[in-house]
């Protein structure tokens, strides 16, 4: 038995390094994020509060009928829009065929945190100067008009805990992963399809290159010459 390589599928190598591959993910994850904050702040809707003067003299305020929904309506519209980017993202960078391994997971992982910052970063910037801040001290109640009407801006969070921010960052993360893994599970390459490929190494039996077709006529002899003349010569 002899051993044979043979190389599974031509594959072309990219142009771009993979650090810079890495690099490119992680900017075009931010950028995306920009965009899902100008998004976010746009679609979310904003929450009709009132500010009520007590008979005490106490600034309170509370929500019109069920305008405190959307305190959470807006926290998961943010986590709507992450998690479709994460799941395209995980797509179209597994699509770079070249590239596909661990170092794009950590992209995709470090990409879908940094996204996810910026994207609430923009949006809570971009509806505070929308909608502004609501001031108790400066609302304009008095004990003749005892309410005054404002409009609050959405959240970004599900709370102001570590945790509730925690999870916001986390999630395009793990969608991210989960989706790169799926396809990781579905691919029965070992190499994923990436550059370098591998060699598939199988045993050759030497036998299979041996000419099938049969001798026909006399076979040559080792020493090719005329026959022995058994009477010897005449003298």
């Amino acid at each position: 038995m002899s051993v044979l390589e043979v190389p599974l599928e031509d594959v072309s190598r990219s142009r771009v390094s993979r650090t810079s591959a890495a690099v490119r993910v992680v900017i075009g994850l931010l950028a995306a994020g920009i965009v899902v904050g100008a998004v976010w702040a746009w679609l979310a809707p904003p929450i009709q509060a009132v500010v009520a003067l007590t008979r005490s003299g106490d600034r309170i305020r509370g929500y019109l009928g069920d305008e405190s929904d959307h305190l959470f309506l807006g926290a998961y519209l943010m986590a709507g829009l992450l998690g479709a980017v994460a799941v395209v993202a995980a797509t179209l960078v597994w699509q770079w065929r070249a590239h596909r391994g661990p170092a794009m997971v950590g992209a995709l992982a470090v990409g879908g945190m940094a996204a996810a910052g910026v994207a609430t970063g923009v949006g809570a910037a971009l509806v505070r100067w929308r909608y502004g801040v609501i001031d108790l001290a400066a609302a304009p109640v008095t004990p003749e008009h005892r309410v005054h009407y404002v409009t609050e801006a959405p959240a970004v969070y599900f709370g102001h805990g570590p945790l509730q921010v925690a999870m916001t960052i986390l999630l395009p993360a793990g969608a991210a992963a989960l989706v790169y893994a799926l396809c990781t599970l579905a691919t029965k390459r070992d190499d994923l399809g990436a550059w370098p490929p591998i060699v598939a190494v199988r045993a050759v039996d030497p036998a299979q290159f041996v000419d099938p077709t049969p001798v026909i006529g006399p076979v040559p002899t080792v020493v090719d010459g005329p026959p022995d003349d058994p009477s010897g010569p005449s003298r």
